[in-house]
């Protein structure tokens, strides 16, 4: 997949992800790369600036398998975010199928 449409999707693809139940990092990533491929380069400092916006918020919890675990949740801001987000990649994929389809302008 062509890195400047993962870069522009990723941000909607973690508040999607951590709006449905808070996740640790790794986790992110195992989801994501499930459907695409990504590094932990990429999640890492994704997560950080979302936090900072107050998009998503972050905890430690103790771990039996090893070193604690930073959970990251979504908040108030993040969902509203997310909302917006949903709805502009709704209507670039409309107007991407449009164009595709023979639609769009009548020149």
């Amino acid at each position: 997949m062509n890195s400047q449409l993962k870069r522009g999707t990723l941000e909607m693809c973690v508040l999607v992800i951590v709006s449905r139940k808070d996740c640790y990092g790794y986790e992110l990533i195992n989801q994501i790369s499930a459907c695409m491929q990504i590094t932990e380069g990429t999640i890492y400092p994704l997560l950080k600036r979302l936090k900072e916006q107050g998009s998503i918020d972050s905890y430690i919890v103790e771990s039996q398998e090893g070193p604690p675990r930073k959970y990251y949740s979504i908040t108030e801001e993040g969902e509203r975010t997310k909302q917006v987000q949903l709805q502009e990649w709704q209507e670039f994929i409309n107007g991407v199928k449009k164009i595709i389809n023979g639609g769009g302008s009548d020149e």
